[in-house]
């Protein structure tokens, strides 16, 4: 089988930098997401906000998530991933600083829309960068890894809450600080070249050899580039053919993934309050339980290389529904038990959290990549914003146990799915894993099938 300038790369200091640039985007999603659980804390009284105030303002960034992530990928696929790349992060540094400045609940709701409109953005941009630059053996590790940013970004918010939420007005520094990490990021990822895929597929073949040749050295050109669809695809190609079907199935999954997930973010505090943990301890447990999503999510990325993405997304929705289920049945347990259950769904979503971002990208061609990574995600987010919006409504009227049920419910729906759907694409080259043929992996060779 011969060899391809990216699909049998070595992974270079070029990769691991685009890698870490590229999960800025999801640091910050994970951040700002999950920040506002802990200033609830203190804006609820300080604004006065109602239940369904409440609901709404967990829910305005996943609603701006949803329009975003669409909005960039359609984007990203006229105008090239390079641009875009530093512009979204901009737009989340304005309206961080912003919400400092809030006095009343609809300018909360407002400004955290226009923040989610802009992280949204960024995932189909950064993830269809990364994907296209990325050699197969390390693609699926890679693109993973975005999530585990996620819950980095997740643990660093709880940390900065707890301490300032020793200050009266607290809350606003919390939901301003994200503008700091978002600088960084901004000025880490200028420079960063253009997708050669891309670049090819617009005609602009002289400026795909540029970056080829920059990135890989002397002697690539796009003439080493596995030959792709020819076609010309548009964004309709998203609900035709095989792609409907494909695109069917990563928006389920996906949603099951992350409705109860980010509920879990959104009210963290008040979840484990209600699960009777002492107070602090409610803070400190989401905390904890931030450490464990990201355990999963590395654990998650050793084995996505060696068991294949089908069977650890069947496994992991399993058992995560399961440790879910439990927490529904006995929410009275004793405190030990309670957390060990949140830890064990913690570690086990791990699997479908990481293939979030590896199956769109695989199972997609250049033309239409950015436009199916944003499509995917901005549908998720619709279930994982009306979730949200539930969950202090579901836990005042409904109780802490019915509405675990409820979660575990829709999490081993998402095992349903993927038992029935799942594909498997591992070791194949980008161009094999987004054809409608269902090509058959790559032979095996020792260059290609060593895991990451």
């Amino acid at each position: 089988m011969p060899q391809h300038v990216l699909d049998d790369a070595p992974l270079s200091s070029f990769h691991k930098r685009l890698a870490l640039f590229s999960s800025g985007g999801p640091f910050l999603d994970g951040y700002v997401l999950s920040i506002i659980g802990v200033a609830m804390v203190q804006a609820t009284p300080a604004l006065g906000l109602t239940a369904s105030q409440e609901g709404l303002v967990g829910a305005s960034a996943l609603i701006g998530i949803f329009l975003g992530a669409f909005l960039g990928g359609w984007l990203t696929d006229i105008f090239g991933r390079h641009l875009l790349f530093t512009i979204d992060l901009i737009a989340i540094i304005v309206c961080s600083v912003a919400q400092f400045f809030v006095t009343d609940a609809f300018w909360l709701i407002v400004i955290r829309l226009l923040i989610g409109v802009a992280v949204g953005a960024d995932y189909p941009i950064a993830t269809s960068l990364l994907a296209e630059f990325s050699p197969r053996k390390y693609r699926g590790p890679l693109l993973g890894a975005f999530v585990t940013m996620w819950f980095v970004g997740a643990a660093v918010a709880y940390v900065v809450g707890e301490f300032l939420l020793a200050y009266d007005d607290g809350w606003r520094w919390m939901l301003a600080s994200a503008a700091l990490p978002g600088l960084i990021i901004v000025l880490s990822r200028i420079g960063t070249p253009e997708s050669p895929r891309w670049l090819l597929k617009k005609g602009r073949e002289d400026e795909a050899n540029a970056v080829l040749v920059k990135v890989f050295g002397p002697g690539a050109s796009v003439a080493d580039l596995d030959e792709e669809v020819h076609e010309n695809l548009d964004i309709r190609a998203l609900i035709r053919s095989g792609y409907g079907k494909r695109m069917l199935f990563i928006s389920l999954f996906w949603t099951c993934s992350v409705v109860p997930l980010f509920a879990i973010y959104a009210f963290g505090p008040k979840i484990l309050g209600a699960l009777m943990l002492e107070d602090g301890a409610d803070t400190i447990g989401s905390a904890v339980i931030t450490i464990m999503f990201l355990v999963g999510c590395l654990v998650s990325l050793f084995a996505v290389n060696r068991m294949g993405r089908r069977p650890l997304i069947i496994h992991s929705f399993l058992w995560a529904g399961l440790a879910m289920l439990f927490l529904g049945f006995f929410p009275e347990a004793p405190v030990w038990v309670v957390l060990a259950l949140f830890l064990g769904y913690a570690l086990f979503i791990g699997g479908s959290q990481i293939l979030q971002w590896i199956y769109p990208n695989e199972l997609f061609p250049t033309e239409i990549r950015g436009s199916a990574v944003g499509l995917a995600s901005s549908l998720s987010r619709i279930g994982a914003a009306v979730g949200t919006y539930l969950v202090p409504i579901s836990l005042s009227g409904l109780g802490i146990g019915p509405t675990m049920i409820i979660g575990a419910v829709i999490t081993l729906l998402g095992a349903l799915v993927s038992v029935a759907w799942a594909p498997e694409t591992r070791n194949m080259t980008l161009e094999q894993s987004a054809s409608l043929g269902s090509p058959a992996p790559a032979p095996a060779k020792a260059a290609v099938t060593d895991a990451a």
